[in-house]
């Protein structure tokens, strides 16, 4: 058996609605996400920022330098007209590992790119185990390691900073002698200017609140470790508030995809008793495009868990519940809730039907976490004389080939969620990490390919399985590659846990991790085996 899920796991990767590429330029402040675009204001703002060394130095490293700039600078590369210089937007599965894979490869003499790789944030996130924060089951540095640490044994240097503009020259059309220069330009929020030869979209996207009134004020999202980190934050603050108290924490989880099931399944289990969990999707079934046996174990464990589904039905806004006697909408509701001395911070939800006939409903909540909708995250385009556009989709993506180059310029890859790619049906690939993890491998190789003047290779998507987690000690894994297979319970956690160890970025920190969760297996196996014999002697 364990031969078995070593095998499984290593062939595995990610569960699909939660893992969108992380979005590098999200600010921290909830006002920002009202606006969320990847421009910052042109007020220069207060402090030090984290970047890479713009004098060229030791790879890998980087230093403090101040944001107070009133002139922009050039970023100096080490060897500026040598080697080719690669710039990559986003640190995310799709950017982290695009340059993972640029280091990893066998280049001729003098080919071997300068790599830049630009995140607003300091840590890489591995999205698939946030929930796990929520439980407790690991810590903030096995999931969220620092860039610096990840890449101090590598040749790439790292900026922490925002893209304020971009200024390619790679578009069709171009002369030969711009083309053999530069292909364009990044403009940081600090003030650095990046001129590079190949340039990596890999922005990621943002979670979309704007499209339900109310939902930008009272509702958290769950896609980064900061709305993680909130989202504990609030759960704890809640658990001793009502501590000792007859009234339940009350949680509203909005979309039953992967990520709102997952959410559902570890706040559940996390509250127990104290809480009660309504999990709303617009579907009349939770995960609409699992694997059925997927769906089945997870209406199980929720059910079990006594999650009440709130299905066919929508948010139609938000708002505070001590707005609710004001509000002549609502006041002949399920109203709903006689009023309490918590109405004041808890929120209310009206719910609206998708089919006729059935009535509108009602939902008070302490805490509305919000997993429907993303918008992916691109820069304006802008030349020194005319505006030049990425070809983009309806939903803000780049269009690519199937080298996954942009469609107009010959230098520029775009991958996650920064990409409109399709698959054999010419359906849109979903902004997942399995699909980010696999472009990355893709587009390492083709930036390779295009630099030794080699065919570059088109992207084909291989599913190969889907996971997710359901508890502490609980996960349904479902294989391509094996059909009718579906792993589940305590089997399924641990063969889940070893695929994302194997996926970690770095040998080295796949090392620290693995020694870390054998520790924490041993210690919790230890209190387990003590208190069975502590119950079998009381018992006796």
């Amino acid at each position: 058996m364990a031969h078995a899920i070593s095998s499984l796991a290593s062939s595995m990767l990610f569960n699909r609605d939660q893992l969108h590429c992380r979005n590098p330029f999200q600010r921290n402040s909830r006002s920002y996400r009202a606006n969320s675009g990847l421009f910052s204001s042109s007020v220069p703002r207060q402090g030090l920022r984290v970047h890479g060394s713009i004098s060229g130095g030791g790879y890998g490293a980087v230093s403090e330098v101040s944001e107070k700039q009133s002139q922009p600078s050039n970023y100096a590369w080490p060897e500026k007209n040598k080697r080719p210089k690669v710039c990559i937007l986003g640190g995310g599965f799709g950017g982290l590992y695009t340059a993972l894979r640029l280091e990893s490869l066998e280049w001729p003499d003098g080919k071997k790119p300068q790599v830049v790789l630009v995140d607003q944030s300091e840590r890489f996130v591995f999205k698939p185990l946030l929930y796990e924060l929520l439980s407790g089951e690991v810590d903030e540095w096995e999931i969220a390691p620092y860039f610096s640490d990840l890449l101090s044994s590598t040749t790439v240097q790292f900026f922490k900073d925002r893209v304020q503009a971009l200024h390619p020259s790679d578009h069709l059309g171009m002369d030969a002698a711009a083309l053999s220069q530069s292909a364009g330009t990044v403009h940081l929020e600090s003030g650095l200017l990046i001129e590079y030869d190949w340039l990596v979209l890999a922005l990621g996207s943002d979670a979309k609140l704007d499209v339900v009134p109310g939902a930008m004020e009272y509702a958290l999202p769950f896609s980064t470790l900061e709305d993680a980190r909130r989202v504990n934050e609030k759960l704890t603050a809640l658990e001793r508030k009502y501590f000792g108290k007859d009234s339940p924490i009350r949680v509203a989880v909005v979309g039953c995809g992967y990520s709102g099931v997952e959410l559902a399944a570890t706040v559940s289990e996390r509250l127990r008793d104290r809480g009660v969990v309504q999990a709303i999707n617009v579907d009349k079934m939770i995960l609409p495009n699992a694997p059925p046996s997927n769906r089945e174990s997870a209406l199980k464990v929720l059910l079990s868990r006594k999650v009440e589904l709130l299905l066919g039905y929508f948010v139609r806004c938000m708002r505070r519940a001590s707005e609710l006697r004001s509000s002549p909408e609502l006041e002949n509701a399920q109203a709903a809730h006689d009023t309490t001395e918590h109405d004041h911070e808890r929120f209310i939800l009206e719910l609206q039907p998708t089919e006729r006939g059935i009535e509108s409903q009602i939902v008070e909540a302490d805490l509305v976490l919000w997993t429907v909708g993303s918008k992916p995250l691109l820069p304006e385009v802008t030349t020194s004389d005319r505006p030049i556009g990425l070809p983009l989709n309806g939903r803000g993506q780049a269009e690519t080939d199937e080298t996954l180059r942009v469609k107009g310029h010959l230098r520029t890859f775009a991958i996650g969620d920064s990409s409109a790619v399709k698959d054999k049906q010419g359906k849109l690939l979903p902004g997942t990490a399995q699909v980010a993890f696999q472009q990355a491998d893709f587009a390492g190789w083709n930036l390779w390919a295009a630099i030794n003047d080699r065919p570059l290779l088109p992207f084909r998507f291989q599913n190969l399985g889907e996971m997710m987690t359901l508890g502490r000690y609980d996960a349904a894994i479902t294989p391509s590659f094996i059909e009718g297979l579906t792993l589940e319970g305590p089997v399924g956690h641990t063969a889940r846990k070893i695929a994302y160890l194997l996926r970690l970025p770095t040998d080295e920190h796949r090392v620290k991790v693995g020694i870390s969760w054998l520790a924490k297996s041993a210690v919790e196996s230890t209190a387990l085996l003590q208190d069975t014999f502590t119950k079998m002697l009381s018992g006796s």
